[in-house]
């Protein structure tokens, strides 16, 4: 191959991010989002479920992780994120007196789907056949909403008329879903399919909600077994020790999630063909051209 045929620019892939469920364990979508920033490793689509939904959504909107993992790690501060406090104020959020819903459209203020500055999609349950709904248009803190709605704490959701449940139900990480959205490499955040390598410890609480919760992460880790395999990369952060509730927890599960990430950093950029930092600069990228043309 001549060297002019070597300089030729090709086409980057497009890289889609699928973020899964998880309760307080999604939080680690933070430290990795954080670390692909900081590799230049640029995301083009997002899809996410449950927490990874809100989290996805929230960059897919603002682009700024940073300020997130400041209202999270403040909020984990409360006495009111300990999980026997979660499960005693069903319904209500790290903020006292507060609706997820309220926390929602203060957080998104009315924003849209088509407001994003990266495509986004989220993914609920339907609650009366136990069909996926991805969810792409519309009122961004609605779809959340819905996507979120874990039984027991919230109640289900009605959007367009359909009574919606968290998504990690049919679709624990919608990988196939931000593949379906045009990207060429998918990067899978799994925070939920070797939950039974670790059984999580509200097994142990004799109350009935504990139980549940602990019943549906079950259900989550067998969907997302075999949906895994449609990624062309998977991230697993170690955070199999805590548990759906541990907010208390979210500095330690955070960096959690960037540390993952930047270990398999070299076999993320070589898989998807960024082994090269892109030019920080227009100076640095004209540098580069000089380069391939001498």
């Amino acid at each position: 191959m001549s060297k002019q045929a070597e300089n030729l620019p090709c086409r980057r892939k497009k890289i889609g991010l699928a973020l899964g469920g998880g309760g307080a364990k999604g939080l680690a979508h933070i430290g990795v989002i954080k670390a692909l920033e900081e590799a230049r490793i640029p995301i083009d689509f997002i899809a996410g479920t449950s927490m990874g939904a809100l989290i996805g959504g929230w960059y897919a909107l603002n682009k700024d992780i940073k300020f997130l993992e400041n209202l999270i790690l403040k909020a984990s501060e409360s006495e009111n994120t300990s999980p026997e406090k979660i499960l005693a104020t069903k319904g209500k959020t790290f903020f006292k007196d507060l609706s997820i819903a309220d926390i929602l459209k203060l957080s998104f203020n009315h924003h849209e789907f088509k407001n994003c500055r990266v495509p986004f999609k989220a993914v609920a349950t339907n609650v009366e056949n136990g069909g996926e709904e991805i969810l792409e248009s519309g009122l961004l803190s609605l779809a959340i909403e819905a996507s979120i709605a874990i039984p027991v704490i919230f109640s289900p959701v009605k959007v367009g008329g359909k009574l919606l449940m968290d998504g990690g139900f049919c679709n624990p990480v919608p990988a196939d879903v931000v593949r379906a959205m045009g990207a060429d490499f998918v990067i899978a955040v799994d925070v939920s399919s070797r939950w039974v390598n670790v059984p999580e410890n509200l097994s142990n609480s004799k109350n009935v909600y504990s139980a549940i919760l602990n019943s549906f992460c079950a259900v989550e880790y067998q969907i997302a077994k075999h949906i895994l395999d449609k990624a062309d990369f998977v991230v697993k952060p170690a955070v199999m020790t805590y548990n759906l509730l541990n907010f208390q927890k979210a500095g330690e599960i955070i960096e959690a999630g960037k540390a993952e990430t930047q270990r398999v950093l070299p076999d993320i950029r070589e898989k998807a063909g960024y082994e090269k930092l892109p030019p920080k600069t227009l100076g640095e990228a004209f540098l580069r051209l000089l380069e391939t043309e001498s």
